[in-house]
């Protein structure tokens, strides 16, 4: 794994052919021209979209999904999530690839990235004349590592990067492992540490929980999970643990045997909870349901999500009638169904629901047409439902300490001499996985100028990480090139459920932003905004709570309610709310406040904002409520600030919320 050799696209002699096959001019999202093609002997095909000559400004936007997928995946999105009407409203063309789809060589991806950005300069070229356009790369979770691999593995392509929710080297499978730990012993407990956390609430998530989820819970929050993403425990689920286990099985096979049979491991302790959610049950197969047709799941853009691409889905889901049905136990997360004779032996299929004596098979990872596969079991077969390598998945992150201390979420399990307390696996998984994202893991080392966005309601991103990248840029002297801005109410992905449209902001604008930024900073030699001010401790990421101290480029937003963030109310009782928001300095204007008083997140309530200084970075908002329903309510504060005080465009438009309690009796 030679991170340190630079390619070279111009004498890559598998990028020598490239090849249009369509070219079209078309009007939506903006009229621009649309060229498809790709290069001989390869798999690799790009999507180009060019603005009309007096839109060009000289530069484009190359976006790399979380996983290889479709050249024209990002077509058809709307709002401030269209990265193409992005680019072209602001004066570039927009570049997408596949990436090289399935091909098994990881050097694909930065090396493809590259002769993609580079013919698509030959185009621009001929269509506008002109100089050599700036090029910008950017993409998030997956993506962020394929960015950071394509500005560090190569140079002379790409003059910035925006990488954004970034993991390390270590993440993967260690952020889904610890999360899911928690989640399965604090199952019955997180709804009251949600509360706790909330505005208003205790403050003290540890309230009330037994020695062994009191443990869970400090595990994964000095890991580095954020307590206040909690509230979102019903829909993140397990990310994409489902896939990666077939990684750790691939690699490392023995674990999921020693962490049921040797001491140190989790699974060893009969008492444990390991053992108390182990679930196994024995029988046979007495018919098999098989749908007619299946369908690939498609592509997927969004970072949280994009793996679920590599699912095949069905309209009906595979059957086994088993000869006889299980006690259903509490916990049925990650069972499997095993078959364990006949021509399908060894064959492992995630269960999906079980009914009686009936269990369907559900959403499968990376396997192609399960009910293919299926037609090799018959009745009579031996099938067992097991959970066992899901729990033992859990505590993977456990015996995968890294050798160096630069990894902080990992300093719980070291003992006073900096050794591990755990026994250790013999091999390192995550570096290796991460190297299959693009060939390559993170050095620090990168070319032009880098911009991270990241979040620190980040669930599976954990946020300590992109500091984690920072630190390997300033060993290597390029911090001067370098900015990392957090937001703060905002998730992995901006892709977001509405619901929690009062809990969380979409960070789209930011990300917008950082790329008109980093265009500036190389084109014209102005620095953006500083990065954002923050400390670490225990692997949580904190910010001061003025906008002159934090930086960045989010507004900070406060909300109170009768005075404070708790008020109790009769019904019928007026609520007086009163909101600050502020902006850093140099970072523009605030356009918009608007609130959500009763959890519909629709924000139908445009609130009057009162300007407190004259460059219109600070304002404040009053209005009055009147709750005509007993309950306990969150009204949200949602505000907006643009560079330019721009209220039109809704792709720079960065945001922030406050929340309040309000209890009406």
């Amino acid at each position: 794994m030679n991170t340190m050799q630079i390619h070279d696209v111009k004498y890559d002699s598998q990028f020598q052919k490239p090849f249009v096959d369509a070219e079209e001019w078309r009007d939506e999202p903006l009229r621009h021209l649309y060229i498809h093609g790709g290069f001989e002997g390869t798999k690799v095909r790009f999507a180009l979209y060019f603005p009309p000559k007096e839109r060009y400004q000289g530069r484009f936007f190359q976006y790399v999904t979380p996983i290889q997928g479709s050249e024209n995946a990002c077509e058809g999105v709307k709002g401030e999530n269209d990265e193409i009407g992005f680019a072209l409203s602001h004066g570039a063309y927009f570049v997408h690839s596949n990436m090289g789809g399935d091909d098994p060589d990881f050097t694909m991806i930065y090396r493809s990235s590259a002769a993609v950005a580079e013919y698509s300069r030959e185009v621009a070229k001929r269509s506008f004349g002109g100089e050599r356009p700036f090029g910008y790369i950017y993409g998030g979770s997956g993506g962020g590592y394929k960015t950071m691999g394509c500005v560090e593995r190569t140079e002379g392509v790409w003059d910035g990067s925006v990488p954004f929710v970034i993991g390390s080297p270590m993440s993967i499978p260690n952020m889904f492992t610890v999360r899911v730990h928690a989640m399965r012993l604090l199952r019955n407990k997180l709804p009251q540490i949600v509360d706790a956390v909330d505005p208003g609430g205790s403050g003290d998530m540890y309230a009330n929980l037994n020695e062994e989820e009191r443990a869970a819970l400090e595990e994964v929050t000095r890991m580095g999970f954020p307590p206040r993403a909690w509230f979102s425990h019903d829909q993140i689920g397990d990310g994409s643990l489902p896939r990666l286990i077939y990684s750790v099985n691939k690699m490392d096979p023995e674990y999921y045997t020693d962490f049921w049979t040797k001491p140190g491991y989790l699974g060893y302790d009969e008492n444990g909870s390991a053992m108390r959610d182990r679930f196994r049950f024995e029988t046979k197969v007495a018919t098999v349901e098989l749908p007619e047709k299946g369908y690939n799941s498609g592509d997927n853009i969004g970072q949280e999500t994009a793996w679920e691409s590599m699912a095949y889905r069905y309209e009906t889901e595979p059957t086994l009638v088993l000869e006889s049905a299980p006690d259903v136990p509490e916990y049925l997360e990650g069972t499997k169904i095993c078959v364990t004779s006949g021509q399908a032996a060894g064959l492992k299929l995630p269960l999906g629901k079980i009914s009686g004596n009936r269990v369907s098979v559900g959403t499968a990872y990376g396997m192609g047409d399960v009910a293919a596969i299926l037609r090799q079991v018959k009745p009579g077969d031996g099938v067992m439902l097991d959970n066992s390598d899901y729990i033992a998945i859990q505590t993977y992150h456990r015996h995968q300490v890294p050798d160096n201390g630069e990894y902080c979420g990992w300093d719980q399990f070291r003992d006073e001499n900096g050794e591990p307390i755990y026994p250790q696996r013999p091999v390192n998984v995550s570096p290796a996985v991460t190297y299959s994202a693009v060939g390559s893991t993170q050095s620090g080392r990168f070319r032009g100028k880098m911009i991270v966005v990241a979040c620190l309601l980040d669930e599976s991103a954990l946020p300590w990480q992109p500091d984690w990248y920072r630190q390997k840029v300033r060993e290597n002297g390029g911090e001067e090139n370098f900015r990392l801005w957090y937001n703060d109410n905002a998730m992995h992905w901006y892709w977001f459920d509405h619901t929690y449209n009062t809990r969380i902001v979409n960070f789209r604008g930011a990300l917008s932003q950082a790329l008109l930024d980093v265009s500036a900073w190389v084109e014209k030699g102005i620095a953006p905004p500083e990065s954002t001010s923050y400390t670490i401790a225990d692997a949580q990421v904190n910010l001061p709570d003025t906008a002159g101290n934090r930086k960045g480029v989010q507004p900070l937003v406060a909300l109170k309610a009768n005075g404070g963030i708790k008020t109790v109310i009769k019904i019928g009782e007026a609520v007086e709310f009163e909101g600050f928001i502020e902006a850093p300095p140099g970072t523009g204007k605030i356009t918009r406040a608007e609130f959500d008083f009763e959890g519909a997140a629709d924000y139908t309530h445009n609130a009057i904002l009162e300007l407190l200084n004259d460059d219109g970075s600070a304002a404040r908002v009053r209005t009055v409520h009147v709750f005509n329903r007993p309950g306990t309510y969150f009204p949200a504060l949602r505000a907006s600030s643009n560079r330019h005080g721009d209220a039109e465009d809704i792709y720079t438009q960065v945001k922030n919320l406050a929340r309040v309690r309000v209890i009406v009796q």
